[in-house]
């Protein structure tokens, strides 16, 4: 089947999935999650060709890996999605105007949802749940690295979408090469709203040449900053869990933001991520305190590491003087993904989530937490970064856009 063929089937597909009852949507996805769970073996062995092909070393190597737990989780997700409230058919608002008419603002599926993204096979089932309960199809553009594990996937979901009749061209997979992300980015009169999600080289290419509609995840530059208030036992689990939880995930910590009063601390803070052979890339300032008391990897930072999202078990260090500097800091390298601030002052807790232009912006927490799972969303869609339409995880209700109903009896406009 060519690429056309495949926009054309599922943009076909599309216009009857406004009569998916919401007990129907549930028993797809219920059927998917047993699915997931009875083929855990084939998944796997999927996964494996895909994960002999790439590094260990690669940053994206724990992102492409499935194991029989992740697969477990994904079918818990999906299940979960499945108890959500679906989305569409809601009555945004309503008004009745001076000369009779009722105006009903009412949401409604986007249409055919485009997703390119790298080596994550999750997103495959993320992203199809999603859509499912939302009423939307979808046109999914892995990676090559991932390719083998997602034909496996979708080859599952078509078999539920067939055992329960409904027509298995509302999930399509595109080929993995490039050929595809650009017929994609392409598609005007297929693709409703285009996804992308991934490196920021992916994000500014898709941004860059698509002529359909885009939202954009964008990559995750997070700095946490420790300021003069904070407190140092937080501080300590705080940073070591947004470093080290998954450090191949868009919302791990890659700068480290310290007061320059609290650099005698900065040795404590940074202890147990020795234990994970974080390497630091510290300025002058904290280098000097860490030098002699980092027993993992210490370098010099240049200014290319800040700014930079290293997706590994590497961070940087930035010592500031003030809050205001801090801001800036950031103001400078944040990609408007996630930011937090540890202190124990409330008033320059407020000055800082008032201040930082980010989707997620925390105060004594992780910022592991930005996820559409964690947000009680379900699984999601991607994070976005962008302030049009969506903004931080994206969930069912992102997928929706809306119509006005208007009923009338004879009113005529003069």
């Amino acid at each position: 089947m060519n690429i056309k063929q495949q926009f054309e089937d599922v943009k076909q597909a599309s216009r009857f999935l406004g009569a998916l009852t919401d007990e129907k949507s549930k028993e797809i996805l219920c059927k998917i999650a047993e699915e997931l769970e009875k083929n855990i073996d084939t998944i796997i062995a999927a996964n494996k060709k895909d994960l002999e092909k790439m590094e260990t070393s690669n940053p994206m190597y724990d992102r492409l890996l499935l194991t029989k737990e992740r697969i477990f989780g994904i079918a818990s997700d999906t299940r979960h999605v499945a108890t959500l409230e679906v989305p569409y058919s809601k009555i945004l608002e309503e008004k009745t105007l001076e000369n009779g008419l009722n105006l009903k603002k009412i949401s409604v599926p986007l249409g055919v949802v485009g997703v390119i993204y790298e080596a994550r096979p999750n997103v495959t089932i993320d992203v199809a749940a999603l859509c499912l309960r939302s009423a939307n199809a979808v046109v999914l553009k892995g990676g090559t690295d991932a390719h083998e594990s997602n034909l496996v996937l979708v080859s599952l979901m078509h078999k539920v979408l067939e055992d329960c009749g409904v027509d298995k061209n509302i999930i399509q997979l595109l080929p993995p090469g490039r050929e595809a992300a650009t017929a994609l980015m392409n598609a005007v009169g297929y693709i409703d709203v285009l996804i992308p999600r991934g490196s920021k080289n992916l994000i500014n290419a898709v941004r860059d040449n698509a002529k359909v509609p885009v939202i954009e995840t964008g990559a995750g530059v997070v700095h946490t900053y420790f300021d003069k208030d904070g407190d140092l036992e937080k501080a300590k689990k705080i940073i070591f869990n947004a470093k080290t939880r998954r450090v191949s995930v868009c919302n791990a910590l890659d700068c480290l933001i310290i007061h320059s009063s609290r650099l005698k601390d900065l040795p404590e803070i940074c202890e147990k991520l020795s234990e994970k052979n974080v390497g630091i890339y510290a300025d002058d300032e904290a280098f000097k305190v860490l030098e002699n008391n980092y027993k993992a990897g210490l370098f010099k930072a240049a200014p290319s590491d800040f700014g930079r999202e290293f997706q590994s078990y590497n961070m940087a260090v930035k010592t500031v003087n003030s809050l205001d500097e801090a801001l800036e800091h950031i103001y400078n390298y944040s990609s408007k993904h996630s930011e937090a601030i540890i202190t124990e002052n409330s008033e320059t807790a407020q000055k800082f989530l008032t201040s930082v232009d980010a989707a997620c912006c925390y105060h004594n927490t992780s910022t592991a937490f930005t996820d559409g799972a964690q947000f009680g969303l379900g699984a999601e869609i991607g994070i976005s970064t962008q302030k049009l339409h969506a903004r931080g995880p994206m969930a069912l209700k992102e997928l929706t856009t809306y119509k006005w109903v208007i009923l009338g009896n004879g009113q005529v406009r003069e």
